[in-house]
């Protein structure tokens, strides 16, 4: 979850939104939808232990049509998207060290040796990943200590509400910021696409998910009010590097360059995270569908390495091609789309399905289900309003999935999961 969209995000947010309270409490929000959404994906995690997230719920609970058009969405851009977002972020952070880096070619690369990592055995790439991610959460702490023990004068910030935030708050900014705090949560979820491979996932998933989530969400908050107390709101405001930018009203020059190579290290583990979970959707996928069987293969460790190559070939050409604020939009709209209706479908099975046993579920029944559901729909009619084009490219994205499932359908009818 921690990577590039908290060292992102807060740039964008500030071109309309120079508030320190109206900025936490996005962050809070994001938090909350976040833990909300967790405690959904638990229940159906549990209900329905089978890797593939999304993909595995829509399928049993709506339709194989609404299963595979996740699953194309995943497929397209749902972890590519964030891979390349991630690995764009930590190619910029090395350009803010080394102006001449090639941004572009150092992505590609990052994500090319990422990949080559984890085709190997699951113990190596489980390996990989958890030493990047202990590495990044010692990082990110060493970096809020240090900058505030180190900085010359804190900012004047005005940390308590005002009558004109009101007014910020119902704002369409503040529905399409929260769009870029709900990216940086990306990755709540991400366990149940691995729900498979876990040893009694009807009781391990439920506990990742939930004290995931909650510890992203308090380092997030701290994290941002390091920033509003280090950097003034007006030097920051547009920039992508932000934790650069931080650094350098920190430590100063020589500091921000080494805090960069720390930040452009950190993200190797979002990279990483990103191509260990996205395949074994698309495995699942592969298995359900003949048409997309080249998927499914597995090397002689059950790694999914055709899937693994498949989706770093999607991330290489996103990078090549895309800007990061596009890709961002697009994809969190329509990813936003995908998980709002398998939240509601925690709902749609218990009405369906009451017989299937429920090893979790979900506490405050419904209000989780409403508030993640609510402020989800709120955001995405915002976007579709202020951002229609990229709005309008997810859509068309959903619309060529339909297609599709409906020529594999004809291609395939053997297969049982066509419906």
């Amino acid at each position: 979850m921690i990577g590039t969209g908290v060292f992102t995000s807060l740039g964008f947010q500030l071109l309309d939104i120079q508030s320190a309270p109206v900025i936490l409490l996005l962050w809070a929000v994001g938090g909350v939808l976040a833990l909300c959404g967790a405690l959904c994906y638990a229940e159906l995690g549990a209900t329905l232990p089978r890797s593939g997230g999304e993909y595995n719920f829509l399928t049993n609970i709506y339709h194989p049509a609404a299963g595979f058009i996740s699953g194309w969405i995943s497929t397209t851009i749902g972890f590519a998207a964030p891979t390349a977002l991630a690995a764009i972020t930590s190619a910029t952070y090395l350009t803010a060290v080394w102006p001449h880096t090639p941004t572009t070619l150092v992505a590609v690369v990052l994500v090319l040796v990422v990949a080559l990592a984890h085709l190997g055995s699951r113990t190596g790439s489980a390996r990989f990943q958890l030493f990047f991610t202990a590495l990044k959460l010692v990082l990110i702490i060493a970096f809020i200590v240090l900058a505030w023990w180190h900085t010359p004068q804190l900012q004047d910030i005005r940390w308590l509400f005002v009558s004109t935030d009101g007014a910020l708050i119902t704002s369409g900014a503040f529905a399409v910021a929260l769009i870029y705090v709900n990216y940086a949560y990306t990755g709540w979820n991400a366990a149940t696409y691995l729900a498979g491979e876990l040893d009694a996932p009807n009781k391990t998933l439920p506990k990742v998910l939930l004290v995931g989530s909650a510890i992203v969400m308090g380092v997030y908050l701290i994290l941002h009010i390091m920033f509003l107390s280090v950097a003034p709101m007006e030097a920051m405001a547009g920039e992508l590097e932000i934790g650069y930018v931080v650094a350098e009203f920190a430590f100063g020059a020589l500091g921000a360059q080494l805090v960069g190579l720390m930040l452009a290290l950190l993200l190797i583990s979002t990279v990483s995270a990103m191509v260990l979970a996205g395949p074994r959707a698309l495995q699942v996928i592969g298995q359900d569908f003949s048409l997309l069987g080249f998927l499914a293969k597995e090397n002689r460790h059950g790694v999914p390495w055709s899937a693994i190559v498949f989706q770093t070939g999607m991330t290489v050409l996103l990078v090549v091609t895309s800007t990061f604020d596009a890709i961002l939009v697009f994809a969190s709209f329509t990813m936003g789309l995908n998980t709002l209706l398998a939240v509601v479908g925690v709902a749609v099975l218990r009405h369906r399905r009451p017989d299937l046993a429920r090893p979790f579920k979900v506490p405050w029944y419904p209000w989780p289900l409403v508030i993640y559901a609510g402020i989800t729909l709120w955001t995405l009619i915002f976007v579709l309003w202020e951002r229609p084009e990229e709005a309008g490219f997810g859509i068309l994205l959903i619309m060529l999935g339909w297609l599709f499932y409906q020529f594999a359908r004809a291609r395939s009818p053997q297969d049982n999961a066509l419906g």
